[in-house]
């Protein structure tokens, strides 16, 4: 069983780790290696203490080989691997040994990549992420990371989960742009992407060593000796940190951010920058960028980014901007101006540094408990539970169903075409059997009927069905602590809870209303109502005015061939049809046929064991399938 999510965002630049437990929805927290929790990406070798990582490979004197920004793509080149092999492997051992982790299946590590990365990228990424020993990895997105810290760190309420977020991501090997919609993550491909903020650290390296006054034997050094360069290329990252950290403190042209670092008892390596020289910095050609500088690239990307979500008509309701150098001020400022207020609102993260670590472990437990959520939700929709559930409250349905339907068929049907009976337009009683059938089926099958049916289906769901389905529902959003109205179907309910869309009544009881229209006019009920209305109600009264015509006739005098005879032959004059059927007469008809009517139809319902059955797996399968529906809306609320 796996207790703990572990968060590993191993950086071009930098590392962090953090630790979600899975059982709890308490925030992560950062984990330390070397007492910090926040680590130079370098990994260093030393003949008496071996590998060591972060701080200790830049601090440690004797160490003979010095590595540090290795993230990229994976390849086949033999001492990349091993290098990530040993950095991970090494990181691993020391958080086991602190006690910070409990190792093995217990802990399941979530490790970022950027967004750009293609599947198969990931997967190869992944495989050699195992090869250090850690079984239990799993590789994901850093915008991902990203927008679950923004999600639950509270910086992103509901509606704008649910509308289009556009997530900039400025690492130091590239800027990657993630447009998430409706919690779907859509990476943002602009082909080769090689704008990395680690560009502005070797523009800093390249200047400094032009300018030096030993360059070409420093440069000597560097080639015999790269773990100096790897050095002095950090304290060029550090040089550009502390300017970005604080810039109004180096608009001053004698002020400036320095770094240090004593290559050997003649050479000094000393990076410095202020305003003017980082802005020369910021706006040079750059050969990785296709001799463009870094700011054109940033901003034409940008640019680039905006122009594509207009294409296909979407606006982001927020930019949320993470990474390291997201800190640059310069960078937000070209964000806002492309992506202008009140359209969308920019917002860096406060700590873009423990943000994607942070993220990682959320999303680590996040996918955990979110999968075993919805397996508690399929195991609840595919038992006899659900079944049973509908099945004992179908008699309900039909109880509720039939007064309103025999009631809709008299007033919709039966007297309008008595009246034009009454009128003489409607000639004979086998014209007026065929007016009764056609109205009958044109009332079941309009708005009016469907609603009256749908209405008494949301009643019958939300008195009888809701009642005990939420005895079902509830543990499970109590088990994994989010409300327990994201799995209820009821009105009123917070709309910031579910989604305000889902209706019950067409979601689930559409189909319904269609089967419940053609049971009861292939069923026959209407021809019921022609049953009842020809057998003493009216066939008897127009006999005896007309009896010495049958006989004349040789009809025989029995109620069906005097039934039949009226029906095909007789044609009543107008003047005496009103006498016949007065207004009257035909509400005493009507009153006095509803109820009959009512009893047949709930009889014929009751007792068509084989519509009982596909009225049960009818509801069944779209409660299923509407559950499923919630538990997917329900997810984004576990944390």
């Amino acid at each position: 069983m796996h207790k703990e999510t572990i968060g590993f965002d191993l950086g071009h630049g930098e590392t962090a780790v953090a630790k979600a437990n899975v059982e709890s929805i308490e925030s992560p927290e950062m984990l330390e290696i070397n007492n910090k929790k926040i680590q130079i990406t370098a990994i260093g070798t030393h003949p008496r203490l071996g590998t060591l990582v972060g701080e200790q490979a830049l601090i440690q004197p004797g160490v003979t080989k010095l590595q540090i920004s290795f993230k990229q793509k994976p390849n086949n080149d033999p001492n990349y691997r091993q290098t990530i092999r040993s950095f991970l492997e090494t990181y691993y051992y020391l958080l086991k040994e602190n006690k910070q982790i409990v190792g093995g299946e217990a802990s399941y590590f979530f490790v970022g990549c950027p967004s750009g990365w293609s599947v198969r990228e990931r997967e190869e990424y992944q495989n050699l992420l195992k090869e250090s020993g850690i079984g239990l990895i799993n590789v994901v997105p850093e915008s991902r990371a990203a927008f679950m810290q923004a999600k639950e760190g509270g910086k992103l309420d509901y509606s704008e989960l649910k509308s289009a977020v556009l997530i900039l991501d400025i690492g130091s090997s590239t800027t990657d742009f993630t447009l998430v919609k409706s919690l779907s993550e859509i990476p943002m491909d602009f082909g080769q992407n090689a704008l990395g903020a680690a560009l502005i650290d070797k523009a800093i390296f390249r200047q400094t060593l032009a300018s030096h006054a030993q360059k070409e034997l420093l440069a000597k050094v560097f080639e015999q000796h790269p773990h100096l360069k790897s050095r002095c290329e950090l304290q060029c990252r550090k040089v550009k940190e502390d300017y970005f950290s604080n810039e109004n403190l180096y608009s001053d042209p004698e002020t400036w951010a320095r770094g240090f670092e004593f290559v050997n008892e003649q050479i000094s390596f000393v990076p410095k920058v202020n305003r003017l020289t980082m802005e020369e910095i910021l706006n040079q050609p750059l050969p990785e960028l296709e001799h463009k500088s870094w700011t054109q690239s940033f901003r034409e990307a940008v640019i680039l980014a905006a122009k594509n979500l207009t294409e296909i008509g979407i606006i982001p309701k927020v930019v949320l901007m993470t990474g390291g150098a997201s800190r640059m001020k310069f960078t937000r400022q070209i964000c806002e101006e492309i992506f202008p207020e009140p359209e969308s609102q920019v917002r860096p993260d406060p700590e873009p540094e423990r943000c994607i670590a942070l993220g990682l472990a959320r999303v680590g437990r996040w996918d955990l408990r979110a999968t075993a959520f919805k397996e508690e939700v399929n195991l609840l929709s595919d038992s006899q539970k659900l079944k049973n559930l509908i099945e004992q409250h179908i008699p309900d349905l039909v109880n509720l169903l039939t007064k309103p339907i025999s009631d809709g068929l008299i007033e919709n049907a039966v007297k309008p075409s008595l009246k034009d009976w009454q009128n003489n337009r409607v000639r004979t009683l086998a014209d007026l059997q065929s007016s009764i059938e056609t109205q009958a089926t044109q009332w079941l099958k309009n708005n009016q009927a469907h609603q009256l049916i749908k209405t008494i289906c949301i009643t019958w769901f939300n008195s009888k069905i809701q009642p005990d389905l939420v005895q079902e529902t509830d543990p499970i959003c109590q088990t994994f602590q989010i409300p327990t109205s994201s799995l209820r179907f009821e009105d009123g309910i917070d709309p910031t809870l579910v989604n305000p869309e889902l209706s019950i009544g067409d979601a689930i009881l559409a189909d319904t209303v269609a089967f419940v229209v053609n049971l009861v006019i292939g069923g026959g009920a209407i021809a019921s109502i022609i049953t009842l209305l020809l057998t003493g109600h009216f066939i008897l009264p127009i006999a005896l005015v007309y009896g010495a015509t049958f006989l004349a006739s040789g009809v025989e005098l029995t109620k069906e061939g005097i039934k039949e005879a009226i029906q095909k032959n007789v044609d009543i004059p107008s003047w005496s049809r009103s006498i016949l059927l007065g207004d009257s007469k035909i509400n005493s008809v009507c009153a006095e046929m509803s109820s009959e009517l009512e009893s047949g139809l709930k009889k014929q319902l009751t007792e068509n064991r084989e519509a009982f059955d596909q009225l049960i797996s009818k509801v069944g399968q779209e409660l299923k399938k509407n559950l499923h529906t919630k538990a997917e809306e329900a997810i984004i609320l576990i944390q």
